[in-house]
């Protein structure tokens, strides 16, 4: 299926029905009077937010959408009928702007949720409606009010807790695989993502929704590469996880080329909380891998995580370092619907992932991983452990030497 995260349409409500001009005629009745009923209300336009799309697809091939208008009213004082409706089901995360992409008119946020965007118009009065006690025989009806019409933009964004952002080529798709049951496209040349991916990691009894973009390069805000247009799919985002390649040469380089980017698309990004990593830290030496996290810890100010996503290297203390930033994020805001619960149920956690992290683990004697993905170093206590149960086993053969 096509990937469309933005669309033009116009929409139209329906027009009033017109009323009806009748006179009351029947055999042996001696006054009869004005009996025409009123035309009915006309359709209204109707955005409908449900929870099994993912594209805008349905809105590439027509543009044009318009409500049907009201039935007009009839003797007897019969009222018209409304016209139908017409509803616009769009993806969770849509935006309705308007023609100027200035103004916000809903956003649609929650499965379920219902917009009635153009009201219809109403319908005409009949002649009942004039009778008085000085005009007992009106002969006017009016027509019914016409319905509104306008342009607007529908735009996607997508809505998860984590986004991956970075450099063509930075290993993002390769993560998102790792951790998640997401199978994007992956390839060894630059812009191998073409349109954003979402998958949901499991973590611990806990989930949350990454979401991985389209890479980023020098000038993306003025429209090179790809662009920066899929930025505002990570709008929505707690937390931000940047990654950058280990094998370039410049690697404080390449988180300043992003984080520029991050700052002339605007929209609070450059302010979210980040999370930065050192990818593809297995086709790089040791001594390298130490250089270059220096290098990157001096160029954002904070800790750098050495990260594997073909190894399995780093990834469950990645992954709790997101969750601690998006838990923390949900008791400041706890109003904020999560991303797993406004899109419903989707992929899950990638079994081998979970595999392979226990295999790498198991290759490191020197701590273990910690309930939010924490690296616990052993301490004292386990050496102390370690000498309580030597002195057990010396008091065991002591124990079994006296049996003897």
């Amino acid at each position: 299926m096509k990937f469309l995260d933005q669309a033009k349409i116009f929409v139209k409500s329906g027009d009033g029905g017109a009323g009806a001009v009748s006179f009351r005629r029947e055999k042996h009745i001696e006054f009869g009077g004005p009996d025409g009923g009123d035309g009915g209300r006309g359709g209204d336009v109707i955005i409908e937010c449900v929870d099994n799309l993912n594209t805008l697809i349905d809105y590439r091939y027509q543009q044009h959408f318009k409500a049907a208008k009201g039935h007009h009213g009839q003797g007897r004082n019969c009222t018209g009928g409304k016209g139908a409706d017409v509803v616009l089901k769009v993806p969770v995360g849509t935006q309705l702007l308007a023609e100027d992409k200035d103004v916000v008119l809903a956003d649609m946020t929650e499965a379920g949720t219902r917009v009635v965007l153009l009201r219809g118009g109403d319908g005409g009065f009949g002649n009942l409606h004039y009778k008085t006690s000085t005009n007992q025989a009106p002969r006017r009806a009016d027509v019914g009010w016409p319905g509104q019409e306008m342009w607007i933009w529908l735009k996607l964004k997508m809505i998860a807790d984590a986004g991956l952002v970075g450099l063509p080529n930075a290993g993002k798709s390769t993560f998102l695989a790792a951790v998640t049951r997401a199978r994007p496209k992956i390839a060894d040349y630059p812009f191998t993502t073409l349109h954003p991916n979402l998958g949901v990691v499991y973590l611990s009894g806990d989930e949350f929704v990454l979401a991985d973009i389209p890479g980023l390069i020098e000038g993306a805000h003025e429209g090179a590469g790809i662009g920066d247009r899929f930025l505002g799919h990570i709008e929505r985002c707690r937390v931000l996880l940047h990654l950058i390649d280990g094998t370039a040469d410049d690697v404080a380089e390449s988180y300043r080329i992003v984080r520029e980017e991050l700052r002339a698309y605007g929209g609070g990004l450059d302010e979210k909380p980040e999370v930065v990593a050192l990818n593809k830290c297995d086709a790089i030496v040791a001594d390298e891998i130490k250089d270059k996290l220096a290098a990157l810890e001096a160029a954002c100010g904070h800790k750098v995580y050495p990260l594997s996503g073909v190894a399995g290297i780093g990834l469950k203390e990645i992954l709790g370092a997101l969750f601690t930033h998006i838990r923390d994020a949900k008791e400041a805001e706890p109003g904020i619907v999560a991303a797993s619960a406004a899109i419903g149920v989707a992929k899950r956690g990638n079994e081998g992932f979970y595999r392979r992290m226990k295999d790498a683990e198991s290759e490191f004697d020197d701590g273990y991983y910690g309930p939010d993905g924490e690296w616990i170093w052993y301490d004292d206590e386990s050496e102390d452990d370690g000498d309580l149960e030597q002195e057990q086993g010396d008091d065991g053969d002591e124990d079994e030497q006296s049996d003897r």
